[in-house]
């Protein structure tokens, strides 16, 4: 059975930075979709950043390209998300979230249906 374990959320000023980090645990794809989600009060959950684990292919959202980064560590079953220059409106619980093994292609155009496994989230808050 598929684990995923969030840490790193809290609580900073606009501008700072916080670093997301997601352990896998009961599976050993090599080739599958790892993603963040976030989803803000009264709000729906939306994808933040996608990686294919088989190449490391990445892919953002337009709000948040350029200052998130997500990463992968084979060696730790361990994807991150560096995020830089923080918004109040980044503002949101963080879950990480794995898919069965799927096409690099395919990935990128995954949604919340598509993804079988979640972690509980880690909240991130940031304040102007």
């Amino acid at each position: 059975q598929v684990q995923l374990v969030e840490s790193g959320g809290g609580s900073v000023q606009a501008g700072g930075s916080l670093r997301l980090s997601c352990a896998a645990s009961g599976y050993t794809y090599s080739s599958n979709c790892m993603a963040w989600f976030r989803q803000a009060p009264g709000k729906e959950r939306e994808g933040v950043a996608h990686i294919f684990t088989g190449d490391g292919s990445t892919y953002y959202a337009d709000t948040v390209k350029g200052r998130f980064t997500i990463s992968q560590d084979n060696a730790k079953s361990t994807v991150y998300l560096q995020m830089n220059s923080l918004k109040p409106d980044d503002t949101a619980m963080y879950y990480c979230a794995a898919s069965s093994p799927v096409l690099r292609s395919r990935c990128f155009r995954l949604g919340v249906p598509n993804f079988g496994s979640w972690g509980h989230g880690t909240q991130v808050t940031v304040s102007s």
